[in-house]
């Protein structure tokens, strides 16, 4: 199928005002012509997409599909024509990554602020989205790299392993379990807890956890960074999970214990995905081998 541009635009404004009114007003045409359009594009589909009402018009399950897919490809075509503008203003690359929640927020800020200065005609466009939305997203090409850590199903894409990523309780050292070498999630589910943010990667993993064991998290409050728990946790008003590396980056300033977790999943290995590691161009090629120089070790 072949789609004019100006009927997915007419169709994306008739679908989210409700009215072909409307959307004739806005695009400054006759409702005669509008109608016109809608029944065209319908006609072409094979099927309706709208169901016409006294007042106004309401999605068919086709039609909320293609919603769908029309706001995704006006999407893609406005970032072209912004990629496209950039690149005329002397820009050599754009690099798209979508990461977890600890990599957005504990890995990357460090690695590309040196990245960046390394490459000062690079634009990084960088997303935090679910384990599970990174691979799907490299595989249609949303992104160019995924940064995940944990089980997760690469969909048959080229997974670079560069670094273990560990999972700690903390707490204030005068905590009760501050004494404790190692403890399960399980003994810990009923304490006071600081979050991530709501949505956050590491935040629905914990919450599928507990909802495993049958409970749910007793969340005091939920913040935007892991540092930012760090602090809660150092004031004594709640424990949580963090990466290893942030508590530990805390734990002397803030007065804080870890705890190590038992459970299987608290050792998590990191990925980079990408389709085919070879054809990538030589900025993104520079970022995966920076991430894989920093953690050589890890």
């Amino acid at each position: 199928m072949h789609f004019d541009l100006q009927d997915l635009r007419l169709f994306v404004r008739v679908a989210e005002s409700g009215s072909l009114t409307r959307a004739a007003s806005l695009q400054h045409a006759s409702l005669a012509a509008v109608s016109a359009r809608i029944k065209a594009l319908e006609a072409q589909v094979g099927m309706d997409l709208l169901v016409r009402q006294a007042r106004g018009v309401k999605l068919t399950p086709p039609g909320d599909a293609f919603l769908h897919h029309a706001r995704v490809m006006l999407r893609q075509l406005e970032s072209l024509r912004s990629d496209l503008q950039e690149y005329g203003g002397g820009l050599r690359g754009h690099l798209r990554v979508h990461a977890n929640t600890t990599a957005v927020s504990d890995i990357l800020p460090d690695v590309l602020a040196g990245y960046l200065a390394d490459h000062p005609r690079v634009n990084v466009d960088l997303q935090e989205k679910p384990n599970a939305e990174i691979a799907s997203g490299v595989l249609d090409g949303r992104c160019d790299l995924g940064i995940v850590a944990g089980q997760v199903d690469p969909l048959g894409l080229q997974a670079i392993h560069f670094s273990t990523d560990r999972l700690v309780l903390a707490a204030s050292r005068k905590h009760p379990l501050a004494r404790r070498k190692a403890v399960s999630f399980a003994e810990v589910i009923n304490e006071d807890m600081v979050g991530m943010h709501q949505g956050s990667t590491l935040q629905n993993f914990l919450e599928g956890e507990a909802h495993r064991l049958g409970k749910s998290l007793k969340l005091r409050i939920q913040l935007s960074s892991f540092d930012a728990m760090c602090r809660m946790i150092g004031a004594g008003v709640c424990v949580g999970v963090v990466p290893e590396s942030t508590a530990r980056r805390n734990q002397d300033s803030l007065r804080i214990a870890l705890v190590r977790l038992t459970d299987a999943w608290s050792v998590r290995e990191r990925f980079i995905l990408v389709r085919d590691r070879a054809s990538l161009p030589g900025y993104a090629q520079d970022l995966i081998a920076t991430l894989e120089r920093r953690y050589q070790n890890s």
